[in-house]
């Protein structure tokens, strides 16, 4: 198998300001830890960024934060880059951008926008063969940004009815890294049911459920280590003795059982191939 040389980075996204509902208040913004972190994997602040707010509704206004963000972090070359259709993901601006990007950032909001106006585009092939093959590209997203990296993807779902079946909705992501499902804002959001069907469709698959400020460096396309300050909950379905979801009907309790899971925080690793944990040491310092 092919060693991939480029950097992914989900991130659970972050709610600026609390638990208003309305997207204008709740901009995904990416706390200088984190941001930090992509900006460094990307060769620092000299690095070509550049920002797709695909996902939202409102692409402007995240842009201009993200600009604001990095310029903060002392970054001199981010451009926001809006597609709002397929036919904007095939422009020779766009290709332009991507070619030359040592980092891309999908923002937060709806990730079907993404697949449907980025996904089997020129853009996409280009972002597909740039993360395998060119050393120290990286390319990170929040939130919908996060779980479009995967190939199948969480498109919704309720958390209030989840463990049933038919809780949670699936959709084709970007399928950067085909190995996972990543869901985002996990713990605050109470996302653990529909991450648990999620992995029973497709038991073959980890799940990653990454907090809010929390995010993932994925290196070769296998090794992981936790940044930020919450924790990443991983689904590993390998181990399952009971899985009823194939022959259940929607809106059926599920029964799953011997289900692994891991609770990783800053610093912890984990090795997509091998599925095995390596926790940071007690006396480590915080990433």
């Amino acid at each position: 198998m092919q060693k991939i040389k480029g950097t992914l980075i989900p991130i659970g996204g972050n709610e600026d300001k609390g638990i208003e509902e309305s997207e204008i208040y709740t901009l995904e913004f990416i706390d200088d830890g984190i941001l930090f972190h992509v900006v460094e994997a990307a060769g620092g602040i000299e690095a070509n960024i550049v920002v797709i707010p695909t996902a939202s509704s409102i692409p402007v206004e995240v842009g201009e934060n993200y600009l604001t963000a990095f310029s903060t972090l002392g970054c001199k070359h981010v451009e926001v880059l809006d597609i709002r259709s397929k036919e904007d993901s095939e422009t020779e601006h766009a290709i332009e951008l991507i070619k030359n990007a040592d980092c891309v950032m999908l923002s937060g909001g709806d990730q079907s926008k993404i697949t449907d106006k980025i996904g089997g585009t020129t853009i996409h092939s280009i972002l597909m063969e740039r993360y395998k093959n060119d050393e120290g590209f990286v390319i990170a997203g929040t939130s919908a940004g996060a779980m479009v990296m995967a190939n199948e993807m969480i498109a919704g779902g309720s958390a209030s009815e989840s463990f049933i079946k038919g809780a949670v909705n699936m959709y084709k992501g970007l399928g950067l890294i085909p190995e996972l499902i990543i869901d985002t804002h996990f713990v605050r959001r109470g996302r653990f049911g529909r991450q648990s069907e999620a992995v029973a469709k497709f038991p073959n698959l980890i799940g990653f459920g990454l907090a809010e400020d929390t995010g993932m460096i994925i290196k070769n396309g296998n090794d992981c280590t936790v940044i930020g300050s919450g924790m990443v909950i991983v689904f590993d379905g390998s181990t399952l003795t009971h899985n009823n979801e194939k022959i259940l009907e929607e809106g059926t309790p599920m029964t799953v059982a011997n289900l692994t899971i891991h609770v990783l925080s800053n610093g912890d690793e984990y090795d997509i191939a091998s599925r095995k944990v390596k926790v940071l040491p007690i006396e480590a310092p915080f990433i």
